[in-house]
C-alpha cells in the first residue's frame, strides 16, 4: 500500500507523491522517506479516488494481454512476455539471460537510506498505473511515485501553467523536498520527455535515468490535430462504466479490431460525476501539455543527459527499434532493453518483464 505525501511543486501547485517504501521504513523505526510531517495525509489510492493508470492516445490501442482493470490496484496482469531482447550500449554488459549491469550490486551498510526512485506518469496517466510494476521491484530502493500536475490526485489549476518548464520543475520540487537525490528517474511516455528533462537541466538532483517509450522526434502538428479530433469524438458523459469500456474497446472510431482490454483501461481513467461518468483528467489540459512538445525534437536535450540511462521499448509501442537505438547511441551513457508483445504501456501490461528489464540497470547504478 503506498503512502500520500503532498508536495509543493512550480507556481504552488499542489502535488500528490505516493511513497511505496513508507510501511518498510515505519517497520524498521523510521518516520518514513520524505515524512512531511503532520498534516499530510497517509492514504492508499483508493482512498485518494484514484481510477486507474491512463495513456493510450488515437490509434495505440492497449495489447489484448492487458488485465482486465480494476479500482483497487490489486488486479493481476495478463500474460506475460518474459523474453527481453538486450541491446546494451557503452557501459552495459550483455550476458546471457538479458542485461546486466557492469558492476555487483553491493548490500547497503546498515541503517543507511534507501536510493530513491521517482517515477513519473505519462499523459493522461497517473501515480497509480506504476503499481503493478512497482510490486515485483525487490532491490530495497526509496520508491516514489508522482501525480504530475493536471493528474490524478494532484491540482488541475484551471490556468495552468501545463509548460514543459512547469512539469520539470515540479520534478526538480519532488526530488528536493522528499529528498530523494541523486534519484533515479523513471519515465513512462510525456512523464520520460519530463525526466530527460529534468537530468539534463539538473545533473545534481540525478544519478540515473530510465526512458520507457518515448520519442525523441517531433510528432508533428498533424499529431495533435488527430488527438483534438480524438477527444472531442468522445461521447461524454458515459452512462455507465460499461459504456465506457464499451466505446474504447470497440465503438471508437480508433479501434480497428475489437479491444476489450482497451476498453477496461479507459474505464480506470473515469469518476462518477452527477451527470455520468467522466475522465479524471481534463482533456483540454491534457491537450495543452502536448501542445507544449509535440512540435519540437528533443535531441539536444537528450544528448546533455550525462548519467546512466537505459531506453526500454515495447516491440508494438511508439518508440521504433531504429529511433530508440540511435537514442542509445546519442546518449553518452546509453543502454537499450525491448520487451517482446509489449506495447506502449510496457510497465503495465507486462509488469514482470519490465522488471526483468529494468531491475538490474537500477541495481547496478545504485551500487555504492
Amino acid at each position: 500500500m503506498a503512502r500520500r505525501l503532498d508536495v509543493t511543486g512550480a507556481d504552488g501547485v499542489r502535488l500528490a507523491a505516493w511513497d511505496h517504501t513508507a510501511a518498510d521504513y515505519a517497520a524498521a523505526g523510521h518516520p518514513g522517506p520524505g515524512h512531511a510531517g503532520p498534516g499530510h495525509a497517509a492514504a492508499d489510492y483508493a482512498a485518494a479516488g484514484h481510477q486507474g493508470p491512463g495513456h493510450q492516445g488515437p490509434g495505440h490501442p492497449v495489447p489484448d494481454q492487458a488485465a482486465p482493470g480494476r479500482g483497487d490496484w490489486s488486479y493481476p496482469p495478463g500474460p506475460e512476455s518474459r523474453g527481453i531482447v538486450p541491446q546494451p550500449g557503452p557501459d552495459a554488459v550483455a550476458r546471457p539471460g538479458g542485461l546486466r549491469p557492469a558492476r555487483v550490486p553491493q548490500a547497503r551498510p546498515s541503517g543507511a537510506p534507501a536510493p530513491g526512485v521517482l517515477l513519473l506518469h505519462g499523459l493522461m496517466g497517473h501515480a497509480g498505473h506504476w503499481a503493478p510494476a512497482v510490486r515485483r521491484l525487490t532491490g530495497g530502493h526509496r520508491i516514489v511515485a508522482l501525480d504530475q500536475r493536471g493528474h490524478g490526485a494532484s491540482e488541475k489549476p484551471p490556468g495552468g501553467p501545463f509548460t514543459r518548464e512547469a512539469y520539470v520543475a515540479d520534478a526538480a520540487a519532488v526530488v528536493e523536498q522528499l529528498g530523494l537525490g541523486p534519484v533515479t528517474l523513471v519515465g513512462h511516455s510525456m512523464g520520460a520527455l519530463t525526466a530527460w528533462q529534468l537530468a539534463a537541466e539538473r545533473p545534481d538532483l540525478v544519478r540515473a535515468l530510465v526512458i520507457c517509450d518515448m520519442r525523441a522526434s517531433a510528432l508533428g502538428a498533424a499529431s495533435q490535430r488527430a488527438w483534438q479530433d480524438w477527444f472531442r469524438g468522445w461521447p461524454a458523459p458515459f452512462p455507465s462504466l460499461e459504456a465506457v469500456h464499451r466505446w474504447f474497446g470497440d465503438e471508437d472510431p480508433w479501434v480497428e479490431t475489437p479491444n476489450p482490454a482497451r476498453g477496461a483501461f479507459f474505464a480506470e481513467v473515469m469518476t462518477e460525476r452527477p451527470d455520468g461518468w467522466r475522465p479524471v483528467f481534463d482533456p483540454e489540459q491534457m491537450l495543452t501539455s502536448r501542445e507544449t512538445w509535440v512540435h519540437d525534437a528533443h535531441w539536444d536535450s537528450l544528448a546533455q543527459v550525462r548519467c546512466p540511462t537505459l531506453v526500454v521499448r515495447g516491440l508494438d509501442g511508439e518508440l521504433g527499434r531504429a529511433e530508440a537505438q540511435e537514442m542509445v547511441r546519442v546518449l553518452p551513457h546509453g543502454a537499450y532493453a525491448e520487451i517482446p508483445d509489449a506495447g506502449h504501456l510496457l510497465h503495465y501490461t507486462h509488469p514482470e518483464a519490465w522488471s526483468e528489464a529494468v531491475e538490474p540497470f537500477l541495481n547496478g547504478v545504485l551500487t555504492p
